[in-house]
């Protein structure tokens, strides 16, 4: 792993959250962006060198939407980056983890990513992220 690539935080009201991070706690907005085969609006925030990423959903079926049901709004997943995300899968499933993804999906920002179940990660969700572009 190559540090914290962001910290997602799921939230009901994406716009009015947006302001709370960019206008109140005055962190640098880098824009929304969906994902929809995720049903996830996303904003990006820079925070120093990692970055907050905000969640909504765009369906009640969504998996963020079910997350907000079950335990409301709040801190979603803890997402590193690597430099290959099939050579971390298969690291992480030899050293015991459980994936959720057997297969690596699209992020937002043309990234690749991976999540595994918080049951074998000490109950946080966790995120492996390839960018796959150079600007982030």
């Amino acid at each position: 792993m190559m540090g914290i690539d962001h910290i997602g935080i799921a939230v009901r009201d994406l716009d009015g959250q947006v302001s709370l991070y960019r206008d109140r706690l005055g962190l640098a907005f880098e824009g929304i962006e969906e994902v929809p085969a995720q049903k996830v609006r996303v904003a990006f925030f820079a925070a120093g060198s990692s970055r907050i990423e905000l969640l909504a959903s765009t369906s009640p079926d969504g998996p963020i939407a079910r997350h907000i049901d079950k335990r409301g709004e709040g801190l979603h997943h803890v997402a590193y980056r690597v430099p290959d995300i099939r050579a971390a899968m298969a690291e992480a499933a030899a050293k015991g983890f459980q994936l959720i993804d057997q297969e690596p999906r699209p992020g937002a920002h043309g990234t690749l990513v991976c999540f595994l179940h918080p049951r074998s990660t000490g109950g946080v969700l966790t995120e492996l992220v390839q960018h796959t572009r150079s600007e982030h």
